[in-house]
């Protein structure tokens, strides 16, 4: 996590001021439960609350007790006793550090979804605008990189409009099954605290309780969270690749916004190069890569152990942060692309209508030609544009197998775009419930 792939609000989420503030919140709902239940003073519950609510925890103070105890739950909580005085013993009753770190770092994935989720809303948001506003711009598909049949610009962005929906309705699952909270004791098994305790903190704190803590919260749960943002950060990559051809020189059918006074190359003045999307593909490829430990944190000893512990202090903030900031840059890149629709049909030109090739075929086997003749005629005459620039029209008129099947009409009839984009009102009827 670093600053210049950060922004605020993310990153506050995991700053040691909101961990502490968080783990002081889950200690005092625990008071508060076993007060509620006769086993530690009401009155002790409520100094919990009024000294420790208002303060502000030293940090350095944290670390340097940690630095003797080796503990970091140990560390804080001799600072909160500093704090809260004689009625700090009865903070962290029948309790285990992984009930403190394991609940509070579902709420930390909790309320990064939650700005996720909102980033998601905005990015959709920008996507639906562009692909109404190019519903009808045509321009060439492409296969393997090479022209293939029409489509419009609309289409495109429809297509990342309805990937970007998966992604949210997969994170608002993965949201769901990682909020669970443990408030169980050692290996899970409530002997020195009551379940209801649990439940409390839980509602509280806005989670559910763990069914079987095991003392640690399964990691399963946190496999499926990261899994979940590797794949929205893989629909990342595949919109800015798309991006990313589309600027290059010999196409240039859309490009990313260039600022005035932007430079593009420290060597050559004239270079505009993609390289906001170039940057979406690197911040994606890193949270892909958080995926990976997460699953591998799943497979633990026993009840519990901490080999999962150094893993997530670094894939959850790292994560979370990265994709958040990607999702807002693509957000932006999209907002201000600039399209060519001048140069789409130019691009769709370049191969003198080999681009309506399949509907000459089609046209030749309802005319009683059979598929592997009629392709046979067809590629003949698409080899001639090809290789010597010829026009795909003029050559089907003058090829007597041809005209044996189909009338001059008929095969300039075959060369109508329009054709090709009869669908996209109801494509788009699928994708936003509306034409």
């Amino acid at each position: 996590m670093i600053p210049r792939y950060s922004r605020p609000e993310m990153a506050a989420i995991w700053s040691p001021e909101t961990k502490f503030r968080i783990w002081f919140e889950i200690e005092a709902h625990a008071a508060d439960a076993m007060a509620e239940l006769g086993i530690v003073p009401k009155e002790a519950a409520r100094t919990i609350w009024e000294r420790g609510g208002k303060a502000q925890f030293d940090i350095e103070r944290i670390d340097a007790i940690e630095r003797e105890t080796k503990h970091d739950v140990i560390a804080f909580l001799t600072h909160l006793a500093e704090i809260v005085g004689p009625e700090a013993r009865f903070v962290h009753q029948g309790m285990t550090s992984s009930d403190v770190l394991d609940t509070c770092f579902n709420v930390q994935l909790v309320r990064a979804s939650d700005i996720l989720l909102a980033d998601l809303d905005a990015l959709l948001a920008t996507l639906r605008k562009r692909a109404l506003e190019h519903k009808d711009t045509v321009t060439i598909g492409r296969s393997h990189g090479i022209h293939a049949e029409p489509t419009t610009f609309g289409l495109k962005l429809a297509q990342a409009y309805a990937e970007f929906s998966r992604c949210r309705e997969r994170l608002e699952r993965a949201r769901e099954e990682v909020a669970t909270c443990a408030i169980s004791g050692a290996v899970g098994t409530f002997a020195n605290i009551d379940p209801r305790v649990e439940e409390h903190v839980a509602e509280r704190m806005g989670l559910k309780p763990e069914p079987v803590s095991t003392q640690v919260i399964p990691r399963d749960r946190h496999a499926m969270f990261f899994a979940t943002l590797a794949v929205i950060a893989s629909s990342v990559e595949r919109l800015a690749t798309e991006v990313r051809h589309l600027q290059r020189t010999e196409v240039l059918e859309a490009e990313e916004y260039f600022s005035p006074g932007q430079k593009g190359s420290s060597a050559m003045p004239h270079k505009r190069n993609p390289v906001l999307s170039e940057n979406l593909t690197g911040l994606a490829r890193m949270v892909r890569a958080y995926a990976l430990p997460a699953m591998e944190n799943v497979a633990l000893w026993h009840e519990r152990d901490i080999s999962h512990s150094s893993v997530e202090r670094m894939i959850g903030p790292d994560a979370t942060v990265t994709l958040d900031f990607a999702l807002a840059r693509l957000t932006g890149m999209m907002d201000k692309l600039v399209v060519y629709p001048e140069n789409m049909r130019r691009n769709l030109d370049r191969l003198g209508g080999l681009v309506h090739s399949q509907r000459v075929l089609l046209a030749l086997t309802q005319a009683g030609v059979s598929r592997e003749d009629a392709y046979r005629l067809v590629q003949r005459n698409a080899m001639q544009v090809w290789e010597h620039g010829a026009d795909f029209l003029e050559e089907l008129l003058a090829d007597p197998d041809v005209r044996a099947a189909l009338s001059e009409e008929e095969i300039r009839e075959k060369f109508d775009l329009g054709y090709h984009t009869k669908h996209v009102d109801t494509i788009f009827e699928r994708v936003f419930g509306e034409s």
